[in-house]
């Protein structure tokens, strides 16, 4: 039995570390659901939360995971033989592909090579083909997690509108919630699709949906089968501070606490934060002579790097030698990247420190896999992270 002494670094793209404060809060007695400590608790919450995903309007919260909250985006909004445009930015936007392709739905894919965002243009180019309007909606993931890659969601929204298209977009923020600048409002997004264990620092159990005005309306008119992920009902209950059902009562303790410490520190200067540990990332990942997988730098990610092995080096074999060594985890490569890259969260309840902390167990383990790693990159990132 290997005994383990100090912190265990996870330094995956999510679940992230969950503060103690949060822990603190989620440690609270439960309260009776329908009481009005929890009412008043859900009336502030539901108002607080609303500036994290830049918006004035609703805010939907599920006790489920971020799968829940992107089949609410699609049973809310759209009916059997809608027509869907899906981007493929990598493994997660595959996934909610399949979903709408199950629920009912036509899915169209623009194909991508899980190094590069949405594309604007293609999507221009196809909705100005779709003069009969039959595309009822466009899916994009804003921060693919499988790839550390951005895509541009001002001008994915200024691509639809451009093209005088009435569809709806509907936005992963899976991973980029609370670490990555977003404007639900400014950028015109009707659905925005969310979940806990990431940038807002909590463990998994909590989905999200922002809503539009707009998505509301087509929620009317929408026909895919829908109970518990109906938003009619929930938002009906949260006027009076209530859920339809049971809620993740302890869960929205910690939700309360975590959206207070982001507001503390301030969304831009927490999105500043990411950026720069990020930056610190790359800058290690290059001087080790390796490659971020993302190839435009107009769309790299400020939750997560994604890094490219050399050729004849197995990824998963550096994750299990840095995890026996030095008690860190490291995300995998899914999918066709499985095997071939590795993926460093840097997101969430992070320091400076961890994350050189983080990169110094990486350097010492591609050491120890055999991989010819120059031994400048951490002082690369030492150099980012000391610059004032």
């Amino acid at each position: 039995m290997t005994v383990r002494t100090g912190r265990h670094f996870l330094q995956i793209p999510g679940p992230t570390n969950v503060p103690d404060q949060v822990l603190r809060a989620m440690s609270a007695p439960t309260i009776d659901h329908r009481g009005p400590e929890f009412a008043a608790l859900t009336t502030r919450l539901l108002d607080v939360v609303k500036p994290v995903f830049g918006t004035t309007g609703p805010v939907v919260i599920y006790p489920s995971s971020g799968t829940g909250a992107w089949e609410a985006a699609l049973v809310n909004t759209l009916s059997p033989g809608d027509r869907v445009l899906c981007f493929e930015t990598g493994h997660f936007a595959g996934l909610w592909e399949e979903m709408a392709t199950a629920l009912g739905l036509v899915t169209e894919v623009v194909p991508g090579d899980w190094r590069h965002g949405a594309d604007p243009e293609e999507l221009a180019r196809r909705l100005a083909a779709d003069t009969g309007h039959t595309v009822k909606a466009v899916c994009v993931v804003h921060n693919e997690t499988s790839t550390g890659v951005t895509s541009r969601i001002a001008e994915i929204r200024r691509a639809i509108d451009d093209a005088g298209h009435p569809a709806l977009l509907l936005v992963d923020t899976i991973s980029s919630l609370g670490s990555i600048d977003y404007r639900h409002d400014a950028w015109g997004v009707d659905v925005t699709v969310s979940c806990s264990q990431k940038g807002l620092m909590l463990p998994p159990g909590l989905g999200f949906n922002a809503v539009s005005a707009k998505a509301l309306a087509a929620r009317e008119e929408a026909r895919l089968p829908r109970s518990f992920w109906d938003w009619g009902p929930i938002l009906q209950a949260n006027r009076r501070g209530f859920f339809p059902y049971t809620p993740a009562t302890n869960l929205l303790y910690g939700l309360a606490e975590a959206v207070e410490m982001l507001h503390t520190e301030g969304l831009p200067e927490v999105y500043a934060r990411h950026a720069r540990h990020a930056e610190a990332t790359r800058a290690a990942v290059r001087g080790w002579g390796l490659e971020v997988l993302c190839a435009d730098e107009r769309e790299y990610s400020g939750s997560l790097t994604a890094v490219l092995m050399p050729e004849g080096h197995d990824a998963d074999k550096l994750r299990e030698i840095v995890l026996e060594r030095f008690d860190m985890s490291l995300g995998a490569g899914l999918g066709k990247l499985a095997g071939r890259v590795f993926r460093i969260g840097h997101l969430g309840h992070l320091n400076d420190l961890t994350l050189a902390g983080t990169l110094a167990g990486v350097q010492m383990g591609l050491g120890l896999a055999g991989v010819s790693a120059d031994p400048a990159g951490l002082p690369a990132a030492l150099e980012v992270l000391s610059t004032p």
